[in-house]
């Protein structure tokens, strides 16, 4: 059974999806978890339990408040609206926005994890060279943490790939804009097209253990991140 035009353009536009919803996550995640791998400060839980709030909230409880707050009544989507950007529900923006949100904790721990194992004396090595602060994270704290930003890199992009409640709940099912791979297995199961839909669920299968055969053959076993 070959891909249908409908299955190809989910596929691609799940890709683009999360590669840009990644590279957001590393840019966002990397300050947030850097402060909770040093910070002493009382917010320290607080701060880490509304990161991980999406572990154990099921997807459509995140992904109803995130449409309330985008919707055009909602305080998000006010501000959007008023910028002349209109609102961000059922569009591509919207899946990136619930996507972030939803699968950052599976960037930011193994982060934190890995800046927390680096230790103090590294950083107190290069300040003793006179290495500034942003000097000492490009220059010690980056290179020393790279396999953390590999491991986390690897579960924000397949965890976007393979999340379908908060993606359903903020975009819909709109062909080519928002309909991802998740919500096409879904429309092809829902009308019997169990052909097409094994196409793509055993795609996603290998996609699957692919990922987790290359954390585990990295050494990095990703229970504590699920």
């Amino acid at each position: 059974m070959l891909p249908t035009n409908d299955d190809m353009q989910a596929i691609w536009l799940t890709l683009e999806l999360a590669s840009l919803v990644t590279v957001l996550l590393i840019l966002i995640g990397t300050p947030i978890s850097w402060w909770l791998a040093r910070t002493h400060s009382r917010l320290k839980s607080f701060v880490g339990a509304l990161v991980a709030l999406p572990l154990v909230l099921p997807p459509t409880v995140i992904g109803f408040y995130l449409l309330v707050a985008m919707g055009p009544h909602g305080w998000v989507g006010r501000l959007t609206h008023g910028l002349g950007w209109g609102t961000l529900p059922f569009t591509f923006a919207g899946l990136v926005v619930g996507s972030v949100i939803y699968s950052m904790p599976f960037v930011v721990q193994p982060l934190q994890n890995a800046f927390e194992a680096i230790g103090d004396r590294p950083l107190e090595v290069a300040a003793t060279l006179r290495a500034g602060p942003w000097d000492r994270f490009f220059s010690v704290v980056l290179p020393l943490a790279r396999p953390g930003f590999a491991t986390a890199a690897i579960l924000g992009f397949a965890h976007t790939v393979g999340e379908f409640g908060v993606v359903l709940m903020i975009g819909g099912n709109i062909p080519g804009k928002t309909r991802v791979v998740s919500v096409q297995i879904y429309d092809h199961v829902e009308a019997m097209e169990y052909a097409q839909a094994h196409w793509l669920a055993g795609g996603m299968v290998v996609f699957s253990f692919t990922v987790l055969l290359l954390l585990y053959s990295r050494g990095r076993t990703p229970k504590t991140y699920a």
